[in-house]
């Protein structure tokens, strides 16, 4: 048995661990208690954070999509100012140069008027006390130089120009085929001479059109040098007069515009030089360059003689020179290319209607406005028989006709555009109803080549029926033969002549409209006649809507399609 007072003791002792785990438990609870409210308080605080910065959010983003369509605008509104400043800008071009295109462009002002003044004093007190007159080759040479590099520098200008309009049309030299000498195949568009029927969608985009814009380039960059030169040749001498005392001033002028002058005559000798080159070779076409230019150096001779008055003799006449040299050369292009027309040795000497064969039509009518006006009828009467003659080795009369279309067409449009209808019509009256006839007489030849096809769509045989009535076989047959005619004829013709070209584009409408109204009309008016059962299978013989007839029409002269 254990004693009483160890009982006691150790109950109390129980008693206390008891009290101190239920103080502790107390403790633990009172805890939790307090870690669960702040645990809530804290969830509280944070929805209500959450919901808050909902709706900041909600709220800033409208306003920050609405912010940066505001700046977007500004950006618009800037940038629309700035475009509509420039643009204003030019509304005061009239206001600034309305003085200048009236009363003409203003005179040059080589030196400040005080600099001018002092210029004039020097010179005086050098000739009257100095008794020095080397100044007067200095004053000649450094005036030299400025006149000839402002005409560089005009020529520099239009050398920019041709480079950004090579961008647009390259300038790509082609190799020319020889011309040959046997029969063409018939399908066209192989061979160098008769390419009159070649298809070319667009020959701006070609080679030789590159070329002839540098080329054109280069004409008005020589012609506008030649201008310049005697504007400021005159305004030299304005200036010189002021300066140089009166009985040197003929000789200092001379020597000042000898640079300049000398380099444009030597530019003018190697045009005449090539020109003469290429007829060797009798490329005719290079001879272009030769009239724009003659005929620029005619109009400006009055101004440059009065403004070389009193200089050498050798000074004065080399402009004349140069116009006789280009005159000389002109005259022999065109009696040998006049020959070369008349007379027919199998080489290039037809007229295609592509690429820079066309610039020999164009070379006859610079030659007829710049040199002799009574050849007009004599080239234009060789050349349309060389025509004639060239299209006699196409045995598709209708691909014949397209070829002599093409070219009378161009030859038209080259007289219309460089506006020498009229003065060949001083010699040759009738010259644009004469190829407008051509023309239209060439495209019913062209149309002649469809009656095998339409002639299929007549109402001859066709029998004659009531509805419900029943076909013989033969009346069957009629029908089926003028479907399968009607058929072949139209894939044949639609296969053979999207191959060839039409370049002109409105008259290639025109004539694909005209084709199209006729064979459509006939079509469908046969469809009407032809509306009988005639066949068990009716999709083997009507195969086209005439819908489907006028698109295949339209896909003529595009070997594209």
């Amino acid at each position: 048995m254990i004693p009483t007072e160890d009982a006691s003791a150790r109950k109390r002792e129980i008693e206390d661990k008891l009290k101190q785990e239920q103080e502790t438990l107390s403790f633990i609870r009172e805890s939790l208690e307090k870690s669960d409210q702040l645990s809530k308080g804290m969830v509280s605080i944070l929805s209500s954070f959450e919901s808050r910065l909902m709706q900041l959010e909600n709220s800033i983003i409208p306003v920050h999509k609405q912010t940066e369509n505001l700046q977007r605008l500004q950006e618009n509104v800037d940038k629309t100012l700035s475009c509509l400043d420039h643009v204003i800008s030019y509304y005061h071009v009239a206001k600034d140069t309305d003085k200048i295109i009236r009363e003409g462009y203003v005179t040059l002002e080589h030196l400040p008027e005080a600099v001018l003044q002092d210029i004039i004093c020097i010179s005086a007190w050098l000739v009257e006390y100095g008794r020095n007159q080397d100044f007067m080759n200095v004053y000649f040479q450094v005036r030299s130089s400025q006149l000839d590099r402002s005409i560089k520098g005009l020529k520099e200008h239009f050398r920019k120009n041709s480079a950004t309009s090579a961008m647009h049309s390259p300038a790509v030299q082609t190799k020319r085929k020889e011309t040959p000498t046997k029969k063409p195949p018939k399908r066209p568009g192989f061979d160098h001479d008769l390419r009159g029927v070649k298809h070319l969608s667009d020959d701006k985009h070609g080679a030789a059109a590159g070329k002839d814009d540098v080329l054109d380039i280069e004409i008005d960059s020589y012609i506008h040098c030649i201008s310049a030169f005697v504007k400021l040749a005159q305004s030299e001498y304005v200036l010189l007069t002021e300066i140089i005392p009166e009985h040197h001033q003929k000789k200092t002028f001379d020597s000042l515009i000898q640079e300049a002058l000398d380099n444009l005559m030597l530019e003018g000798d190697n045009i005449v030089s090539a020109a003469r080159r290429a007829i060797m070779r009798h490329d005719y076409s290079a001879v272009l360059t030769i009239f724009p230019i003659l005929r620029h150096l005619k109009q400006t001779k009055p101004d440059f003689d009065a403004t070389l008055q009193g200089t050498a003799a050798s000074t004065k006449n080399k402009l004349p020179a140069l116009i006789t040299s280009m005159e000389t050369i002109g005259a022999k292009a065109l009696e040998e290319f006049a020959d070369s027309i008349k007379v027919d040795h199998t080489q290039r000497l037809m007229v295609p209607v592509m690429t820079s064969g066309a610039e020999f039509v164009l070379f006859i009518f610079y030659c007829l406005t710049c040199l002799i006006l009574c050849f007009a009828d004599k080239v234009l009467g060789n050349l349309q028989l060389n025509l004639s003659n060239k299209a006699k080795v196409y045995e598709d009369p209708a691909l014949r006709a397209v070829f002599l279309h093409n070219n009378y067409n161009y030859i038209l449009k080259s007289l219309e555009k460089s506006e020498l209808i009229q003065l060949v019509a001083v010699t040759h009256k009738k010259v644009e109803g004469s190829y407008r006839e051509l023309i239209e007489q060439e495209i019913q030849n062209y149309q002649r080549s469809w009656l095998k096809v339409t002639e299929h769509l007549t109402e001859r045989n066709i029998p004659a029926f009531q509805p419900g009535t029943k076909l013989k076989d033969k009346e069957r047959q009629i029908i089926k033969d003028k479907f399968k005619g009607f058929n072949e004829g139209l894939e044949e013709l639609c296969k053979i002549q999207q191959g060839w070209a039409v370049p002109d584009k409105e008259q290639r409408d025109a004539i694909r409209q005209a084709e199209k109204r006729v064979v459509s009309e006939a079509y469908r008016a046969f469809l009407q006649c032809a509306n009988i059962s005639f066949t068990k299978n009716p999709e083997k013989y009507h195969r086209y809507s005439p819908e489907q007839v006028e698109e295949m029409i339209d896909k003529l002269f595009d070997t594209s399609a």
